[in-house]
C-alpha cells in the first residue's frame, strides 16, 4: 500500500510545484515507486497525458521526474482560466463546462468522488504519493467544499508539509499566520513546515525558524537555498514567463492576455544564442527582431481583439516589411488567418471575426476538442519531432497547401507563399532539438545546439541533491501516512 504526504504552501507561487518534482526525483532515486497527485489545478499550459485527456504541466514534469508517464489521474480536475470570471473545467482529463468563478464555487464539492477516485487509483500501483496544493490553506473562504487543499486532506486523511516563501519577504508571519487562522482540525494535519528561496547563508535564519517551530508546534524539515537552475526546468505559472538571454537571434513574443502553452518557450530560451524578449501591453513591439512568435492562448477572439487595441497588428506589419520572420503556434495559428468563425459562441458571442490575413486560412471554432501526441516531420528540412496538439478549431484555406508539417501523411499548418508567415497546431515542437537547430539555422544560428530533453533530466536530479541536502527527507518519509 501507498505512503502519502500533502505539499501546501503558505501563498502562491511559494515553489510548491518545482518541490514536489525535488522530492519525487529524490525518493525515485532512492528506489521507491513514486506517482505526483494534485487534486486541483489552474493554468492554461496544459499538457496531453498518456491516456489521451489533459493535465497541467507541472504534473507532467513531476511524473517525468518520477519516471512515469503523465496521467489524468495525477491531476484530475485542471481550470483553465477563459476570462476574468470564468474558468474551462477539466475533470479526469475531459473538458465538462465553462463555469463562472462563483458557479465553480457551488460545483467544486461534486468533484470529490472523482479526486478521491483518482488519488486511490494512483495509490495501487506505487509506494508514495507526493500530494500538491494548491494557493494557501489559509484561504479560510474556500474552506466549504474545499477539494485543492485542507479539503482533500481531510478526505484522504493525509498529513501535510507547509511550505513558506523566504524570497518575498515575512516568511514567519505567512507561516504562524496559517497556523493562527486555521480551524484546530486543519491546523493539527500540518506536521512540519519547511522554508523555501533562501538566498545566502541559510544558518542565519536558523533562529526564524526555531520561532516558528516554538509559535507553531511544527517540525523543522529545513530552509532550502534558492534553486539558481529553476529556470532551466518547464515553468507553468504565468508569473514566471519572462525575458530571457542576450544572443543575437532576437524572437519577439507579444504577452497575450490569455496566453497558454508558454513552456514552447523554455527550448528557445535554453539556447545560448537566442534572445527571448516578451513584449507586455503597454510596449511596442521592436523592430529588431529576427522572429515574432505568437504563442497559443485559451480565448483565441479576445486576444486578437487585444493583440489590436495594443497596436500589434501595425508592429507585425511593420516587421514583415523589414524581412522579418512570423510564427504562429495553435491559437496564433489562428489568429494569422483571414477569418474565425464561432457559429455557437464558444468563445463569447457567435460570429465571424476578421483575423490578421496574413495566411490565406479560416478557422471555424467548434466544441471538440483535440488531443492528441503526434510524430511529425518537417517537410522544408526532413528533421522529425514529436508534438502534442490540444486544441478547439479546425483551420483549412489556400495556403494549407503550403502545408510544412506532415502527421503520418496528414498536412498539418500552412505557409504564405514567401516562406516567412507559418502557423501550426503542434506545441512541443521545439523539444526536437534537429528540429529546433535547423528551424533557428536560417537566423545565422551555426553553433552546436542544446541538447534540451537531456538538460532537464539533468536539471531534474541536481534539484534531487538539492532537496537531498538541505531538506530532511528521511522525515518527511516518517511523516507519511498509508493510504
Amino acid at each position: 500500500m501507498a505512503k502519502a504526504i500533502m505539499i501546501q504552501g503558505a501563498g502562491s507561487n511559494v515553489g510548491k510545484s518545482m518541490l514536489v518534482a525535488g522530492i519525487a526525483r529524490a525518493l525515485t532515486a532512492r528506489g521507491y515507486k513514486v506517482a505526483p497527485f494534485k487534486p486541483q489545478n489552474m493554468s492554461n499550459n496544459a499538457a496531453v497525458s498518456a491516456d489521451g485527456g489533459e493535465i497541467g504541466r507541472a504534473q507532467a514534469l513531476q511524473a517525468r521526474a518520477c519516471g512515469l508517464p503523465p496521467h489524468t489521474d495525477m491531476n484530475p480536475v485542471l481550470l483553465k482560466p477563459e476570462t476574468d470570471i470564468g474558468a474551462q473545467v477539466v475533470v479526469q482529463g475531459k473538458r465538462i463546462a465553462t463555469l463562472k468563478a462563483r458557479d465553480y464555487g457551488k460545483m467544486k464539492a461534486t468533484l470529490m468522488p472523482a479526486v478521491l477516485q483518482s488519488f486511490h487509483r494512483l495509490a495501487q500501483d506505487v509506494d508514495f504519493i507526493i500530494i500538491e496544493g494548491a494557493g494557501s490553506p489559509a484561504e479560510i473562504n474556500l474552506r466549504s467544499g474545499d477539494i485543492a487543499n485542507m479539503g482533500f486532506a481531510e478526505a484522504a486523511n493525509v498529513p501535510v508539509v507547509l511550505i513558506g516563501d523566504i524570497d518575498r519577504g515575512g516568511v514567519i508571519a505567512q507561516l504562524v499566520g496559517t497556523h493562527t487562522v486555521l480551524p484546530v482540525e486543519d491546523r493539527d494535519r500540518i506536521k512540519a513546515f519547511a522554508v523555501n528561496k533562501f538566498r545566502g547563508d541559510v544558518s542565519l535564519f536558523q533562529d526564524g525558524a526555531s520561532a516558528i517551530s516554538d509559535m507553531t508546534g511544527w517540525a523543522d524539515l529545513g530552509t532550502i537555498p534558492w534553486f539558481s537552475a529553476a529556470h532551466r526546468l518547464p515553468a507553468e505559472d504565468i508569473m514566471d514567463i519572462a525575458s530571457s538571454g542576450d544572443g543575437p537571434i532576437k524572437i519577439i513574443v507579444p504577452r497575450l492576455s490569455r496566453i497558454a502553452n508558454f513552456d514552447d518557450l523554455d527550448p528557445l530560451a535554453a539556447e545560448p544564442n537566442v534572445r527571448i524578449e516578451i513584449i507586455e501591453a503597454g510596449r511596442p513591439l521592436p523592430l529588431d527582431g529576427d522572429l515574432i512568435l505568437l504563442l497559443g492562448t485559451k480565448s483565441t477572439i479576445s486576444d486578437l481583439a487585444d493583440l489590436r487595441a495594443q497596436g500589434w497588428d501595425i508592429d507585425i506589419q511593420a516587421h514583415l516589411r523589414r524581412g522579418g520572420h512570423i510564427l504562429g503556434i495553435c491559437g496564433g495559428y489562428q489568429m494569422l488567418g483571414k477569418w474565425i468563425e464561432d457559429p455557437q459562441g464558444i468563445e463569447g458571442r457567435a460570429g465571424r471575426h476578421a483575423g490578421l490575413g496574413l495566411l490565406d486560412v479560416t478557422t471555424v471554432m467548434s466544441p471538440t476538442k483535440r488531443l492528441a501526441e503526434v510524430t511529425a516531420i518537417d517537410k522544408d528540412t526532413g528533421t522529425r519531432l514529436s508534438a502534442y496538439e490540444i486544441h478547439i478549431g479546425r483551420t483549412q484555406g489556400p495556403d494549407s497547401v503550403q502545408a510544412w508539417l506532415d502527421i503520418d501523411g496528414r498536412p498539418e499548418g500552412a505557409s504564405a507563399q514567401n516562406g516567412r508567415i507559418k502557423g501550426c497546431y503542434l506545441h512541443g515542437l521545439f523539444a526536437a532539438d534537429d528540429f529546433r537547430h535547423s528551424y533557428l539555422s536560417q537566423f545565422g544560428l551555426t553553433d552546436p545546439h542544446v541538447n534540451f530533453e537531456a538538460g532537464v533530466d539533468d536539471t531534474l536530479d541536481a534539484l534531487a541533491t538539492h532537496i537531498e541536502t538541505h531538506m530532511d527527507i528521511d522525515h518527511l518519509i516518517a511523516l507519511a501516512k498509508t493510504v
